[in-house]
């Protein structure tokens, strides 16, 4: 990933040249980049099946303000006819999100009794989640059990570890994504606009079956610090246990009304 003899700005235009939405990108992000003076790459993650083939990659540029920023790639093979696509993110959860997007192709049959795809119980970086055991049996009282099972198994706590990176506008958009009409209201939402600095951690991720359908799901913990010095979470769930097989994301106040919706969407779809 790293060539000695390519520059910074070759290096950036051959990122953005091969990524499907560098589009997406904001133009304040492609103007700092402009004046970047050096840069490194780093395999972060990795999923190799035998229909996905899925990498993650952090690229970290030094600018000519002695800050730096950084790139995530997400590199897989969900194309036509299993061809390479790149996509490019300036933030780390929301690469994260992206890879949990991903399928097999269709073409590629899915066995009922192999073990589940590693990418939720994977740690894209030490300590952001935690790893689980696979897999769930094909029968649909079993699903069930097991997932009750994880959803009510106790977490590891680990320490916080708070990024200051336009926390109160990451929390709007948290807010923002949620589909759940009981999503949290004002009385929350307000507090977080005094917040500095968060950290997000993938504490539940699974990926099975419910009523012979593929469903995956995630639970995040979006921690934010205020100016006050007070701590508050949204607990987001993302899954795909809907009709149509689409993601959906909720947001909720309290882990444990998170962790009954989750339990709630493997039972009824």
């Amino acid at each position: 990933m790293n060539d000695p003899y390519e520059t910074s700005e070759t290096h950036l235009e051959r990122l953005l040249g091969r990524a499907l939405n560098s589009f997406d990108l904001p133009d304040t992000v492609i103007e700092r980049l402009d004046s970047a003076l050096a840069h490194a790459s780093s395999l972060r993650s990795s999923h190799h099946s035998a229909g996905l083939h899925r990498e993650t990659y952090r690229h970290t540029y030094l600018l000519a303000d002695s800050t730096a920023l950084t790139l995530w790639e997400l590199v897989h093979n969900t194309g036509r006819d299993g061809a390479e696509q790149h996509e490019l993110y300036t933030d780390e959860y929301e690469v994260r999100l992206a890879a949990s997007r991903l399928r097999r192709p269709s073409s590629d049959p899915i066995d009922p009794t192999a073990p589940a795809d590693p990418l939720f119980g994977s740690r894209f970086e030490s300590g952001l989640g935690v790893s689980l055991d696979p897999s769930f049996e094909s029968d649909l009282a079993a699903d069930l059990d097991l997932l009750s099972g994880l959803l009510t198994a106790p977490q590891t706590p680990l320490p916080r570890v708070y990024l200051p990176d336009n926390s109160a506008d990451h929390a709007r958009r948290v807010l923002r994504r949620a589909e759940n009409v009981d999503r949290p209201g004002e009385e929350v939402a307000g507090p977080l606009r005094a917040a500095f600095a968060h950290q997000i951690t993938q504490v539940f991720g699974r990926y099975g079956h419910v009523e012979g359908k593929d469903a995956g799901f995630t639970l995040y913990e979006h921690a934010f610090l205020l100016f006050d010095g007070t701590e508050t979470s949204l607990w987001e769930v993302e899954h795909t246990a809907t009709p149509d097989g689409r993601h959906m994301c909720e947001v909720y106040a309290a882990q444990s009304t998170a962790r009954e919706a989750m339990e709630l969407r493997a039972r009824v779809r």
